[in-house]
């Protein structure tokens, strides 16, 4: 473990990057899945099994961890390592997009964020100060700035005016973080699907020498050729030794497509969201086991799984879990998919690592395309 945060680039492939970002908890294998546990819980998961899987990193929210139990809180019981019993490295996002997407009522200005908790209706405001604060007291290890997250489709007036106020919170948050020795605070780049404007942003945020640059805005509701050809003038303008993190995304497919634009880490909350919704994602592709046809089948779902959710129990019975609103159905979907997004994180690193990644995401996406009713 290193008592600095580092990040070391091992090799590249293309577009497409190995490496490891090193810090006093641990170190985090990039390419990097992050699993989402929103309020300090990866939902249906034990951590314990979250780790086994390969996580060498966890996601936490402020907006929601702020709300409930409070920062004030989890710092009195020790941190939220602690409180979790994770004692390996945690980013925190900063709240903007969910205060975007959950709350009733938001005001905006120069200072910050005036909101309604989704939970209780009582008001709340964030500064970037306040946001880093309560990242803080979480004792995150990577903290996110606090930034203006606006959905997709908009004007091009109401997207440059987010960005440049984000970029003036990036500001702010990297003042209010100081130096904190082995840990990062990461800038956002915005500018929605104006790529002259995502351009803007990286510049200014590459100016500020953060630890880490992530790209926010995006899986906000634009079509998945838009997040790649922002990816693609974006990557190149962000600094080419630091660490790179598209928020919120994704699919399978997306996560391949966007290692292969230069991507570094990644965290989404479809694995879990999914499982409890009766959709399981494989190396044939994705298969909803609501469906009738698994009603008698008493295949696994992966015969050659390491997961013992994909390999021990039967469709039959998970399409009976499933059907019956029974909470195991949503745990053992859920860990099934975690496991296949870790184990295709893998594939991704030993593909570069080897120089094959073109080769093995070309495969990779075949076998999905040939489906779950092919031929085993």
């Amino acid at each position: 473990m290193s008592e600095r945060f580092e990040f070391t680039l091992k090799a590249t492939d293309g577009h497409a990057r190995l490496g490891t970002v090193s810090m006093p908890r641990g170190e985090i294998r990039t390419p990097a899945f992050m699993p989402v546990g929103t309020v300090g819980t990866v939902k249906a998961m034990y951590l314990d099994q979250v780790r086994a899987l390969g996580a060498d990193i966890i996601l936490g929210n402020t907006y929601h961890l702020m709300l409930r139990p409070g920062p004030e809180r989890v710092a009195r019981l020790g941190g939220l390592h602690t409180l979790i019993r994770w004692p390996h490295p945690i980013l925190t996002d900063s709240g903007g997009f969910q205060v975007m997407s959950l709350s009733g009522l938001r005001k905006l200005d120069e200072e910050g964020v005036t909101f309604k908790s989704h939970i209780d209706g009582a008001l709340h405001h964030m500064s970037p100060e306040r946001s880093i604060e309560i990242q803080g007291l979480l004792g995150s290890d990577i903290q996110m700035q606090l930034d203006e997250c606006v959905a997709l489709p908009t004007t091009a007036g109401e997207i440059e005016r987010a960005m440049e106020l984000s970029l003036r919170w990036a500001e702010r948050c990297k003042s209010a973080f100081g130096d904190q020795p082995g840990k990062a605070m990461f800038g956002i780049v915005q500018g929605g699907d104006i790529p002259s404007l995502r351009l803007r942003s990286a510049a200014a945020l590459s100016a500020l020498d953060l630890k880490g640059y992530a790209i926010g805005g995006l899986a906000v509701g634009e079509p998945q050729a838009v997040m790649l050809e922002m990816l693609e003038a974006t990557c190149p303008a962000l600094p080419f030794e630091k660490p790179r993190y598209l928020m919120g995304v994704g699919t399978p497919e997306d996560i391949l497509l966007s290692v292969a634009r230069g991507i570094d880490m990644f965290d989404c909350v479809m694995p879990t969201r999914s499982g409890r919704h009766g959709l399981a994602f494989t190396r044939r592709g994705r298969v909803n086991i609501r469906n009738a046809r698994h009603a008698e089948d008493l295949r696994p779902l992966d015969e050659a799984s390491d997961c013992p959710a994909a390999r021990d129990y039967s469709r039959a019975y998970l399409h009976h879990l499933v059907r019956s609103n029974e909470a195991l159905g949503g745990m053992l979907l859920s860990w099934n998919n975690l496991a296949y997004y870790q184990d295709l994180m893998k594939g991704i690193r030993a593909a570069i690592a080897q120089g094959r990644f073109t080769a093995f995401m070309e495969e990779t996406l075949e076998e999905w395309r040939r489906g779950d009713l092919a031929p085993l």
